[in-house]
This record gives structure tokens, sequence and C-alpha cells, in this order.
């Protein structure tokens, strides 16, 4: 790494900081994680509090990705016109209301409106943070700079869980009295609060994206920001490159560029993304995190152990990412997206297994012998480390490099689009799955959705390795 650092230096790059403002985008990325995972302590206590039906509580753990949808899809259009750092400042806002109105909320109304808040902050970031990414770091370790997105996403995932355990431990339940006269579930929701504040700090001084800064013809200011991140030389040619990427279509970028003036059709890229988007949530992933303690205590775990089971899945989720970070400008993408694929199918497939062995009890809750249940908790975790060494940082990492420079707003805006679409149908259906098929029915469903991705990157994912942005055809 010295040595590649060493290399960079002589040719004038300051990768330290380009390092450096690629963590500050990958924040959102984090608060992305913990507004994400934050919800899978609170359940309990949104039961007890706003007396919600299994339908409302799926509807209520949902909601956020209503808004996730909405801010995905507007954060390509409002990225083009207020610049990539523009639309961050304006979710680090977001992050911070949704976080101190869900704690305040007393009506399952008011709980909503704040966790739709939250969302369009989510989809925000979502797409915003690894686009930026991508427009300010250099091909030759992109991929290493974007995977550190997924690495914040589960960071924040880890966070939210650590804290909603001990915050649970420290009241002695989440529904219990914690501090100053309020439950536990609260404090989960306000702790959110303290990273949205440090996000919004740090965009204030991090630069824009020179890419956008071209596009909108301020060419004096994104050659100022390119001499900072690859010195006087480099800066002139990459706005070179940038020009002329854009050269032979200068009109504004606008959602209508999808279409192929060929064809008449949306363009295949854009297919490709819309699919990478929707295959990363139909296998199921954020049933683990949204409903892992509820799914726990299902098959029998107290809600401290589910919890701290929690824990350890975000953990691991760390340490699978950390490889995709070695990996990915070495071996490339696609290999890392079919082979997580594999590993799914198979783990997800032993998870059914062992669930379907199960006899409910009178209460109505699933019992596994001692056997069935390690095999669902190893399976369980093997199958998220295969998540998180693939799909999960691999898919953000592509669909901020994939599209052309003139639709990258819009295919982000698309492909983000359906993929929170995609995560809010999982996550609302999976309350109602497992009181009509049980765990068992609704894992045989993830299991089928993971085979299917496998032929999806075979046949039609193209790898992006080594490859400039302006390179990108669609």
């Amino acid at each position: 790494m010295s040595t590649t650092l060493a290399a960079n230096a002589a040719r004038g790059e300051n990768t330290s900081f380009i390092v450096l403002i690629s963590c500050v985008a990958t924040i959102g990325g984090f608060l992305f994680g913990f507004d994400s995972g934050v919800i899978n302590g609170t359940v309990d206590g949104l039961k007890q509090t706003f007396q919600s039906s299994a339908a409302g509580i799926g509807f209520e753990v949902a909601s956020m990705l209503l808004g996730c949808a909405v801010g995905a899809f507007a954060a390509g259009w409002l990225g083009d016109r207020l610049g990539r750092r523009g639309v961050l400042i304006i979710a680090a806002l977001m992050f911070l209301l949704s976080a101190l109105g869900a704690g305040s909320a007393h009506s399952s109304l008011a709980f909503v409106i704040a966790r739709v808040v939250g969302g369009f902050a989510v989809g925000a970031a979502s797409v915003m943070s690894p686009a930026y990414i991508a427009e300010v770091a250099s091909a030759r370790y992109r991929g290493r700079l974007a995977t550190v997105q997924q690495i914040a996403i589960i960071s924040g995932l880890f966070c939210a869980f650590l804290s909603n355990f001990l915050l649970a431990r420290a009241a002695g339940a989440s529904t219990e009295v914690l501090w100053l006269g309020q439950a536990a579930w609260r404090w989960m929701f306000w702790m959110q609060a303290i990273p949205s504040a440090v996000f919004l700090v740090l965009l204030l001084v991090i630069p824009e994206s020179p890419r956008y800064l071209v596009v909108k013809g301020r060419r004096e200011q994104a050659l100022a920001v390119l001499t900072r991140l690859y010195g006087p030389a480099e800066a002139q040619a990459k706005v070179g490159e940038i020009e002329g990427s854009l050269a032979q279509d200068q009109h504004r970028p606008r959602f209508s560029d999808l279409i192929s003036k060929v064809t008449g059709k949306l363009r295949p890229i854009v297919w490709v993304g819309i699919g990478l988007a929707m295959f990363q949530q139909l296998v199921g992933i954020n049933v683990v995190f949204y409903y892992g303690a509820v799914l726990w205590q299902a098959v029998g775990f107290s809600e401290n152990d589910a919890l701290l089971i929690n824990v350890l899945s975000g953990a691991l989720s760390i340490g699978a990412c950390l490889v995709t970070v070695v990996l990915i400008d070495r071996i490339g993408r696609k290999p890392l997206l079919w082979v997580g694929s594999v590993g799914m199918a198979v783990s997800l497939a032993l998870v059914t297994i062992a669930f379907a062995s199960g006899s409910l009890d009178a209460a109505g809750k699933l019992q596994l012998s001692d056997r069935m249940g390690m095999l669902a908790l190893v399976a369980a975790n093997v199958y998220v480390i295969f998540f998180n060494m693939s799909w999960g940082p691999v898919m953000w990492v592509m669909l901020g490099e994939m599209f052309p420079n003139q639709i990258r707003g819009s295919g982000l805006a698309v492909a983000g689009a359906a993929q929170w679409m995609s995560n809010f149908a999982i996550t609302v259906t999976f309350p109602i799955l497992l009181g009509s098929i049980g765990l068992a029915g609704a894992y045989g469903i993830y299991t089928v959705a993971a085979v299917a991705s496998i032929f999806f990157v075979l046949r039609y994912v193209h790898e992006t390795k080594g490859r400039e942005l302006e390179q990108m055809e669609g």
C-alpha cells in the first residue's frame, strides 16, 4: 500500500485527501445503516406504545422504506441540480430531524412521518454517497473506496444493534424506562442524533464533485478541485476527459436520456442497474437486519440473546466487507457477485431446512431441536457473511460507476428507487408471511431469489474494474 501511495504522490495525486473526503461521504452510509438497524430493537416498544397489529407493525417498520424510495429517486434529479454534496447536506438535516422525531412520537402517525423523513435521507444518501466517491476517486482504487461505503453501512447497523442491546440491558427491557422518564426504545432512536450532527458539520468542509461542476459549466471550480485531488497536470487532463465524454450530448441531464435513441426503449444498462438493485433485496437480507430480534425470539431465544445475536451478525458483516475491500479491485466485481449468490443460495437453503424441521408449541412459537437451532444460527450468519462480501457492497459500487456521465444521476435515481421499493415489499410482507407460511416458507422464497441471481449475474452483468467513468457505455 505504501508503494501505491508513493507512486500516487509522484503523479501529484493527493491520495490522503481523497480518502478523507470519501470517508466523510461514507458517514451517510453509516447513518443509512444505523437508521435501518435501530428499528430492530424497538419492535416490542412500538407494539406496546401504539397497540399495533402484525400488519401495523409491518407498516411502521417498512414506512421508512417508502421515504427511501422517494429519496433515492429524487436524489438523482436533485444531485444534477444542487450537486452531490448539496444533496448529502439535505440528507444530514433530515437524519437529525428523523432521529429526534421518531424517539419523541406518541402516535403511530407521528412515528411513521418521522421514519419517512429519515427514509428520504437514507434513500438520498444511499445514492449520493457512492456517486460522490466514484466521482472523486481514481479507477485504480475506486472499488476499494466505494466498498468503504458498505463497511460504513454495516458499521452503522452494528452500532445500532450494540446501542440497542446496551440500552435495553441497562433498562431491563426495551419497553422499560431508562433516562428522564423515557423508555429505552425511544433512546435507541435519539442516539442517532449524534452522528447526524457530526455528518452535517463535516459536509460543510468537503468540496463538490468535480464531474458535477464540469456538467454545470463551472470549469474553473472543477479544475481547482481536481488540482487539489490529482495535481495540476492530471487535473487538466481529467477536465478534458470529462468534457469529451459530454461533448456528443451537451444538454442538461434529464430522465429521457435513459431511453435509447436507437430503439426507443429503456437502455440495457438501466435494466441491469434495476436488476442488481432488486436482487440485492429479494434475497431477504433486511429481514435479518430489521426483524432479527423478532426472528430469533420466534425460534426460542430471549430478547437479550436475540439482540446479542444481532451484534454478532453485525461484527461478522464488517469482517466480510473488509475481505471485499482487499479483493474488489483485484478480482473484480462480477466474480464477487456470483460467488456471493452461490453462497447465499446454499446457506439460505440450509436455513429453510432447519426452520422446516420445527414444530409449533401451544403459544404458536416455532420450536427447533438443539441441532437444528444451531444449524439455523450458523447458516444464517454464513448467509450474512456471503451477502456482505458480495451483493452488499458490490451492488452499490457498480451503481455508482456503471452509468455514463450523462445519465449517472438519472440511472442512479431509477435503480435506487427500485432497490428501496423491493426492500419495502420484502419488509412489509415478512410479518404476513411469518403468520401464513411460516419462517420456512419465507426463507424458501428468498432461496429461490438467490438462485435466480446467479443466472442474472452470469448473463447480464459486465465487469467495470479498472475502467474510468468516462469509459462507461450505456
